[in-house]
């Protein structure tokens, strides 16, 4: 651990031309009597760090001093380029990595461009929560995580609806949307998807070494070999298709305004409102008032009260007939309680 933090400050300040004993404290969270202690180290260790002293002092290494310990770990090569993902990282535990990667880089750098990894930061970040929602990190996340970088296999288990199930696991990779974490992973050859906030535990697999539970042949210390054909990003595209579609199972007539046209993909599912869009709109196209009707895919009646409710007079449901008279009762109360 001493050891990590002594070569992070030296890359840290060659990295930059100076740096004060409260800058580098922060940067390696801990006490500046501890940063004084870890220079006297490096000094004696003939790491040619000194300090200037005054308002405009702090340490510093000797001009044309450079480190060789720039070489990149796999952990560090890896979470780097996760890296424009910070909470993913901090959530995976791999936030100290990424920082040690993203330093030796730095250090690696002609000077002129060192500022370039700041400037990046500063003009692109990627916030994957959604709006309105407060992420918690599943408590078991670390631990999931360690085995899809290991690829070994892992024995959980696992809620569905209100019963835990026990399964014995070969993690392919993990995909985080909109603050939801999600395991791909081959359970008896075949590829699956679970909510990591499900998992009530995961351990090490500690069956025999020559075939597991997965049906696929793996080392004794309970590595799996994993099928270099496995594509996550086409995968997951894959199965998010064919859970939208699955979903969907009845479907909504409306008429929509002009501008019921342009906000139906913002209230409701947006893949399936830009199709049935675009399917009335190639069929009989607007009416004589500039109205459009379309026939749009819905998870159910209830769920399409609760988004369709929200178009206002820019939407009318003609069919339906359950959700149409749902919908003129609750225009009927609105106009009652503004009246």
């Amino acid at each position: 651990m001493r050891a990590a933090r002594l070569i992070k400050m030296v890359l840290l300040l060659q990295a930059r031309p100076s740096m004060t004993a409260a800058e580098l404290a922060r940067e390696l969270e801990v006490s500046e009597r501890t940063v004084a202690r870890d220079v006297l180290s490096l000094s004696e260790a003939g790491v040619p760090v000194y300090a200037d002293r005054g308002r405009a002092g702090g340490y510093r290494l000797i001009a044309g001093y450079r480190t060789r310990l720039t070489g990149l770990g796999r952990s560090e090569a890896e979470a780097l380029f996760l890296s424009g993902v910070p909470t993913a990282l901090r959530e995976m535990g791999l936030a100290d990595a990424a920082s040690a990667a993203r330093l030796k880089v730095s250090a690696a750098l002609r000077p002129e461009l060192r500022d370039a990894a700041s400037g990046a930061a500063q003009r692109f970040h990627l916030d994957a929560p959604a709006w309105y929602q407060e992420p918690e990190t599943p408590e078991l996340l670390p631990a999931i995580a360690d085995a899809v970088w290991d690829d070994r296999r892992i024995t959980a288990r696992y809620l569905r609806k209100d019963t835990e199930v026990a399964r014995e696991l070969e993690p392919y990779g993990l995909v985080l949307k909109a603050g939801v974490w999600y395991l791909a992973a081959r359970v008896d050859g075949d590829y699956r998807v679970y909510r990591v906030d499900r998992f009530t535990a995961v351990a090490a697999y500690e069956g025999a070494g020559a075939a597991g539970a997965t049906g696929a042949t793996g080392a004794s210390d309970g590595r799996f070999s994993r099928d270099e054909a496995f594509d996550l990003p086409a995968f997951w595209a894959e199965r998010a298709a064919q859970f939208a579609r699955s979903i969907l199972r009845e479907e909504v007539v409306l008429r929509l305004s002009a501008r019921g046209v342009r906000r139906l993909p913002y209230v409701t599912e947006r893949a399936a409102a830009r199709e049935a869009i675009a399917r009335a709109q190639a069929a009989d196209g607007p009416d004589e008032q500039g109205r459009l009707t379309v026939t749009l895919a819905v998870e159910s009646v209830e769920v399409a009260y609760a988004q369709l409710l929200s178009l206002g007079p820019e939407g009318e449901i003609l069919a339906p007939g359950e959700l149409r008279a749902r919908m003129a009762a609750a225009a009927r109360r609105t106009a009652a309680q503004y009246a």
